[in-house]
């Protein structure tokens, strides 16, 4: 089974969010497990299953919005900015890698759009600091579309992306602590959400990273800099394995829960 986690660029419009998760159908090969939306990201993370719903919803994105009406914090080129496949039990990085690269043809020649890929190539990072000055796309058009801008294809295995917020107004306090935390496994943002400073995290290592280690470790420099975290995010859905890797007494503190799984949206 492979999952896809797509980032589409709209947050703050509930009727666009809606009518794209509408494009998606319920069937056993075309599922959406799970919508989370920021509106000072401007960012909605559908959490899919199957190859057949990243087209369904990318469609639906290129259709409905426009890069040009776009504003939030995180960074981004696209309308659908990301579409990460992963492969799940059953499946395969090569599963996962046919996947990316059939999605990226179809969306260069279906619609247009020009496609940089990631994985084995290069990292999600390397094309946020290289797209259109040091590196061009892998498919499609050399230029822009018009109102959809590019998109990211990628491969990876299963992460966890996590937000944790600060006590503090001080996005520079935020940064360096992003800095600070951040390390192979982790990867570190730091924005303004909601009126506060936030790390948000893509833990890239969850068997060696668990989301409490993430959590202490922000915990412990706010500390260090006479502060404290207010509570904590799970953006998206995080495995089984990777929840039990946690203590369940502090499920509620880490905003995860059995509830929150990919297989019991699965169930």
């Amino acid at each position: 089974m492979l999952e896809c986690v797509a980032n589409v660029s709209e947050g703050r419009d509930t009727r666009l969010v809606s009518r794209i998760a509408g494009a998606v159908s319920d069937t056993p090969e075309r599922r959406l497990l799970d919508i989370h939306s920021d509106a000072d990201h401007n960012r909605s993370v559908f959490t899919l299953v199957g190859v057949d719903a990243p087209r369904a919803l990318t469609r639906c994105c290129v259709e409905l919005l426009d890069i040009a009406d776009h504003s939030g914090v995180h960074p981004r080129i696209g309308v659908v900015d990301v579409v990460p496949f992963v492969p799940l039990d059953g499946s395969s990085s090569n599963d996962a890698l046919v996947a990316r690269d059939d999605f990226a043809t179809w969306a260069a020649d279906e619609l247009n759009l020009p496609v940089f890929l990631y994985g084995p190539e290069r990292t999600l990072p390397d094309i946020r600091r290289g797209a259109w000055r040091t590196l061009m796309p892998d498919r499609g058009p050399h230029a822009p579309h018009p109102s959809a801008g590019a998109v990211c294809v990628g491969v990876r295995p299963v992460l966890i992306a996590y937000n944790v917020f600060l006590a503090s107004s001080d996005l520079s306090l935020a940064k360096s602590i992003a800095a600070r935390v951040r390390q192979p496994g982790l990867r570190t943002l730091a924005f303004m959400v909601q009126g506060m400073a936030q790390v948000s995290m893509n833990i890239i290592n969850p068997d060696e990273i668990s989301v409490s280690s993430a959590y202490d470790m922000v915990a412990a420099e706010a500390a260090g800099a006479e502060t404290r975290v207010t509570r904590a995010e799970l953006v998206g859905l995080l495995t089984e394995r990777h929840l039990q890797k946690n203590d369940k007494t502090r499920w509620a503190q880490l905003d995860i829960g059995p509830n929150r799984t990919v297989e019991s949206r699965l169930r």
